[in-house]
């Protein structure tokens, strides 16, 4: 999957949005939401209130509409979440890009794709309203997903639907209807969806992350959003 990032020599025009167009890329921000950011002692980010207080601090600390980041971050955000939390087995590495604005928010494909499946991935941690699209780039199939949408997202979407680069394909979720976080958008690359259909593992444990390097490259390779 390297090798198909590393010839993309028809994104050479990048960086490439996930968000509505008339968001500058220097109204974007860095956002750091792991166990090492020392701003977060104390913050309990399960709570989507506190969460959505620290991010906002971020946005106006650095004057911008959408904070970003978070790919391979190791996080306490999911500790509260039992499907995260077994302790055999604790998965709290987080596999995309979160990109974190106002709900209500559009989405956009940034590469032309035919949804090849979506789901409202409803139990709380998870990623409520979901799409995932299918691309062919360079003769080799690998997919994207969208977490964290609106219900209106996926009402009337068809399997084998077509959407064009740039185009709207969706909105951000509130915090109900993404089961329990601050609205942002969770953008992620996989090559094998494994039979899944509307949902993929967003986060994994310490012992399956060598698969999921693999599996899961960074998005930005694909985006090319300057950090």
């Amino acid at each position: 999957m390297s090798l198909l990032f590393n010839q993309m020599d028809c994104f050479s025009n990048g960086p490439y949005l996930v968000l509505d167009h008339k968001i500058r890329l220097e109204e974007y921000c860095l956002l750091d939401l792991s166990v090492t950011n020392g701003d977060l002692i104390g913050i309990d980010l399960g709570n989507p209130n506190k969460c959505q207080n620290y991010i906002n601090s971020v946005l106006s600390l650095n004057q911008s509409k959408v904070a970003w980041g978070g790919y391979l971050e190791k996080r306490n955000l999911y500790s509260d979440y039992c499907n995260f939390s077994k302790v055999q087995e604790k998965r709290d590495i987080h596999l995309g890009i979160d990109f974190w604005a106002k709900e209500g928010s559009q989405v956009i494909t940034p590469i032309a794709g035919t949804v090849h499946s979506y789901a409202n991935n409803s139990n709380k941690g998870d990623y409520g309203p979901t799409i995932v699209l299918q691309h062919k780039l360079n003769g080799q199939v690998f997919h994207s997903l969208f977490g964290h949408l609106s219900l209106a997202s996926i009402q009337n979407l068809e399997i084998g639907q077509k959407f064009k680069a740039g185009e709207v394909i969706a909105t951000l979720g509130t915090t109900d209807i993404n089961v329990n976080y601050a609205p942002h958008l969770h953008y992620q690359i996989i090559v094998d969806m494994e039979g899944k259909k509307g949902d993929y593992p967003g986060v994994c444990s310490i012992n399956n992350l060598n698969f999921y390097l693999k599996n899961c490259p960074n998005p930005n390779l694909l985006l090319q959003i300057p950090v």
